[in-house]
Formats: structure tokens, sequence, C-alpha cells
């Protein structure tokens, strides 16, 4: 069985196997020696996932007792919809800052006690276009306001960041990362807060790097059988022996 890579998450890591998502990056760089497997949740916060954590990850899928293999990697991107303000019309999605942080660091803890070698990845939320927000509501919006902000994004991220720290475990801050390119408005989100192909490409990118700043880069791990270029066109079969 080949290793996998999972990726859990909100709905930015549900579409990240769109065309030209960052999971479908991922999966494209390493086949051949790894499944990145998908577990991302339109909507989802950080209390409801960890509400459903062991229904997405069951202990007989997860190195429990039939032997199976614990994962290379898990990534944690969760933020975006914690960050949702109290006072408005996605005030259901809020999670209060120290719950949040003590959220993740419950998510962290159940990772490293049922997988203890496994590389664990936190990620920030990203930025948020407000007047992109107003545009693109998924509800009725009473009030005329967004129902997210950068600045609530930004607390939240730096949240994240502290929470790794603490957990001595990577991150990647994307808030901070994508306003680093003075167009990253138009350049990053869709409808300011999904990301459109450059913004995947961006996550894509530091994703990969701290993976093999983890020591899961390519030529460390095994390719699944044999390649094409190794099978003898006089005796096919004796690379199957």
């Amino acid at each position: 069985m080949r290793p996998k890579i999972y990726l859990f998450g909100d709905s930015i890591t549900e579409e990240s196997f769109d065309d030209g998502g960052w999971g479908a990056s991922l999966a494209n760089h390493f086949s051949r020696t790894v499944d990145v497997v998908l577990r991302g949740y339109s909507g989802y916060n950080t209390r409801w996932a960890l509400k459903v954590l062991d229904r997405v990850f069951p202990v007989a899928e997860s190195g429990g007792s039939d032997g199976a293999a614990p994962p290379l990697a898990v990534t944690v991107f969760f933020g975006a919809n914690d960050a949702c303000l109290p006072d408005r019309y996605a005030a259901f999605q809020n999670v209060p800052l120290d719950e949040y942080k003590q959220n993740l660091h419950s998510i962290v803890s159940s990772f490293k006690k049922r997988w203890p070698k496994t590389l664990i990845l936190l990620i920030t939320p990203p930025p948020i276009d407000e007047d992109e927000r107003l545009r693109h509501p998924y509800a009725e919006n009473p009030s005329g306001l967004p129902e997210r902000t950068n600045e609530s994004a930004g607390t939240f991220a730096k949240a994240c960041v502290e929470t790794a720290g603490e957990c001595a475990i990577p991150v990647i801050d994307l808030w901070t990362r994508m306003q680093q390119y003075p167009d990253w408005r138009k350049a990053y989100l869709r409808d300011g807060l999904h990301l459109t192909q450059d913004g995947n490409k961006v996550l894509f990118e530091e994703v990969l790097k701290k993976l093999n700043d983890g020591g899961l880069s390519l030529e460390k791990l095994t390719v699944d059988l044999p390649l094409f270029a190794d099978i003898d066109q006089c005796d096919p079969l004796k690379a199957f022996q």
C-alpha cells in the first residue's frame, strides 16, 4: 500500500482538487509515491471539525488494530470560518479566538497520539477582500456588511501561528504570505475568500516546502511498482518478480 498524506480542512481544502487546485497539484507531484487523500468540509470551523474527528479518521483506517500504516503527513487548514464575525449573518460559524486555539491544540494532540511520527502541518486562514465578500454572500445579508474582515482573519492567523509554536509543529502563515504581493486581492482570491489558480499555486508551493523540510521529498520516497523505463523489453515479466 502506498503511504498517505491527508488534507483536512474547510472549503478551501474541499475544492483543492479542482482544476489547478493545491491538492490536485500535490497528488500530481507525488504520483506513484503517495496517495493524497482529501478530507475537506465546506463551511466547517474547528468546533465542528473536532466534533467529527473520529468519524473522519476512524481508528481502523488510521494505524489502528488492522495494522494500517499511519500517514506521512496531515495538513490542518481551519480558521476562515471560525473568524466569521459574531454580529454578522455568518455568526453561526464563529468560534471565539480562545476556543479556536484550544480546538487546534485538541486536533493536533489527537493526531499526535494516534500518529506519533506523522508530520502535522497547520495552515492559517487566508487574507480577506471585504469588498468581494459583499459581492458574494452565501445567505441574506440585511446589514450590508461583510461577514468576515481581513483584520479578524489576521487575528486568527496569528493565533494559528502561535498554536503551531506551542505544539512544536510547522505552520504556513498564508495570511501574511499572500499579502506580500501588492495585487493579492485580485491575483489570489476569486471571491474575497476562496483561492484562484494563482492562489492555489502559492499554497501548493508553500506546502511542498514544508513537506520537503520535514523529509518528505520525492528523492526519499519509493516509487510504486517498476517504472516503464526499467522494464526489460526482452523479458518484461522479470520486472514483476
